[in-house]
């Protein structure tokens, strides 16, 4: 009995620290559940991949995904938890495990005149720019934990919110800083419509026999 009770109490310790948060985690601490202190939008859509090849790009189908994206604006502050999909059945496995979630965070300040942002991630930290109504962005960024061999250890977000239309669209260009030079590797063309709060005159699907 003693054994058995030993060996429950070693499967439990481990699930336990299968369940911990490693050190690059982002842990929003707050005690407070609210809605109402943020401004949130929904963002659902589909990415197309280029690859970098014979100094051209070359579209790789395999690397296509489809995404969503929750982000949260607070004041100046943004947080995004965004999930990705690749349904294409050659896909090989280079890039991680074809479900994949990330967090992002941004901090937005002024300088000289300038709008900044501080950006915080499950992928890396960097830096950024934007204008005052956050219409069109770029993000810039090392990526954290990448072996020295890989193709690329940078990434360059550039964003266009266009709000009237209800639609983003977003270039993700992954390339290597070599000796102050830029190596292409890959990029995803991102597009996708935005979701927000509201009220709705009727149940927007049924149950089709």
């Amino acid at each position: 009995m003693k054994k058995i009770w030993m060996f429950l109490s070693t499967i439990a310790l481990l699930w336990l620290s299968g369940c911990g948060v490693t050190k690059n985690t982002i842990i929003p601490l707050s005690s407070k559940l609210t809605i109402e202190d943020t401004y949130t939008i929904i963002w659902n859509g589909t990415s197309e991949a280029y690859r970098f090849t014979n100094d051209k790009w070359e579209r790789d189908e395999s690397y296509d995904y489809q995404f969503d994206v929750i982000q949260k604006r607070y004041n100046n502050h943004w947080k995004s938890i965004k999930s990705l999909h690749r349904r294409n059945p050659n896909y090989d496995g280079k890039a991680g495990d074809r479900d994949q979630t990330m967090y992002f965070e941004l901090k937005y300040s002024l300088k000289d005149g300038n709008i900044i942002s501080e950006l915080t991630s499950s992928l890396g930290n960097g830096n950024g720019t934007t204008d005052k109504e956050f219409r069109n962005q770029t993000l810039d960024f090392n990526v954290i934990g990448i072996s020295k061999y890989a193709p690329y250890d940078h990434l360059r977000i550039t964003q266009e919110y266009k709000y009237e239309q209800g639609i983003l669209e977003e270039t993700v260009f992954l390339y290597k800083l070599k000796e102050g030079k830029e190596i292409p590797f890959m990029k995803n063309l991102e597009r996708a419509y935005f979701y927000m709060k509201g009220n709705l005159n009727s149940a927007p699907t049924t149950f089709n026999q």
